[in-house]
């Protein structure tokens, strides 16, 4: 796996983490602040360098990780965000059960 750091920008309604690396173009998670328990992750998106690395099931791991702590739900409208929250049971935890 490659090495990268994942740093997180957030707004009062919107958010994202950024994975990055030096020499490499930043691969990223957008999500939406629904209410003050609900975010909608959005979008993942992972330039070609970081294809098969890892790099965006990491930034996943890292919403989910961050809903937990937050005590907040997540809704995955990204397909991959999504797939990946679903082959991984230890992270359904977070999931809004109204979906």
């Amino acid at each position: 796996m490659a090495e990268f750091t994942i740093t997180e920008e957030r707004t009062d309604s919107k958010g994202r983490y950024i994975a990055s690396a030096p020499g490499k173009p930043d691969a990223e998670l957008t999500y939406s602040i629904a209410s003050a328990h609900l975010i909608i992750i959005d979008h993942t998106g992972v330039p070609d360098d970081w294809r098969g690395q890892g790099v965006g099931k990491a930034l996943v791991q890292r919403a989910v990780e961050d809903a937990r702590a937050r005590k907040i739900q997540i809704v995955p409208l990204c397909p991959f965000a999504k797939a990946q929250i679903e082959k991984t049971p230890d992270w359904q935890d977070v999931l809004n059960p109204a979906q």
